[in-house]
């Protein structure tokens, strides 16, 4: 008669992995360090500012036993970007995964838009991932490995009347992470894209509520995302279930834009 020892291993999908997020004090971003951090990975996230909703943040990730640490930051500055980076780098390590969320909108129609708008907009949602990403690439090249992973939107895929300027940086991110899967794949780097949909964050809240519903109407799902649902695709990306996914585009939408 043969025995059978059954050994169950209880690994974190990200243990041991260290993850940069940008703009994490909130929202979307703010979902996806406490997702990974739940999952083993140490969190480096940046903000504007540190405020004290930022420090009861780093005490909560510190709860699931991992390492945290904010960084005030503004991202879409070059130099910053990359002395952070360095910073980070010496502090943790090594950096196995990079979030750029960090994001702002300035809606208006294109005949009333200011190059101010235009600017700022593209500046913070996609200048500040070229600047991390042209920081973060080279340290994981040097670990023959790294997830990099872009925030963009469907309106980046699809458009959107009055956010020319939003959709134009959200499709500039798409881009961008399918020349970096392109190139930096022989590298081990893989980089990828999630597109949310209609999601229950601050900046959606602050519609007025006809304007949410009429939303709602469009997703075949009949609800908002939430933040954790997009954080969930996140996860999969950073994690070694997608190693062999790069250059892609997740919509996370209820069906919205398929």
């Amino acid at each position: 008669m043969q025995c059978w020892t059954l050994i169950v291993f209880d690994m974190k999908l990200l243990e041991g992995k260290v993850a940069l997020i940008t703009g994490a004090t909130r929202g979307i971003g703010k979902a996806i360090a406490f997702k990974f951090a739940s999952e083993g990975a140490d969190i480096a996230f940046t903000g504007r500012k540190m405020t004290e909703a930022v420090e009861e943040t780093v005490r909560l990730i510190e709860a699931y036993g991992v390492k945290v640490k904010a960084y005030a930051s503004d991202a879409s500055d070059y130099n910053l970007a990359h002395e952070l980076v360095k910073e980070i780098h010496a502090e943790f390590g090594h950096i196995d995964i990079l979030v750029n969320n960090a994001g702002i909108t300035k809606d208006g129609l294109m005949m009333r838009m200011s190059e101010e708008q235009w600017d700022e907009v593209l500046s913070v949602n996609l200048k500040s991932a070229f600047n991390y990403i042209h920081a973060c690439t080279p340290i994981m090249a040097r670990q023959k490995g790294g997830s990099i992973i872009n925030m963009s939107s469907v309106v980046g895929v699809s458009g959107n009347a009055g956010q020319c300027n939003y959709a134009a940086s959200k499709a500039g991110l798409i881009g961008l992470a399918k020349s970096i899967a392109k190139e930096m794949g022989p590298r081990g780097i893989r980089a990828n894209c999630i597109a949310p949909g209609f999601i229950d964050t601050d900046m959606t809240c602050a519609l007025p509520e006809n304007v949410r519903e009429e939303w709602k109407k469009q997703i075949p799902l009949r609800r908002e995302g939430t933040p954790e649902d997009v954080a969930n695709v996140a996860l999969f990306l950073a994690s070694d279930l997608s190693c062999y996914v790069s250059g892609q585009v997740i919509n996370c939408c209820g069906g919205m834009n398929c």
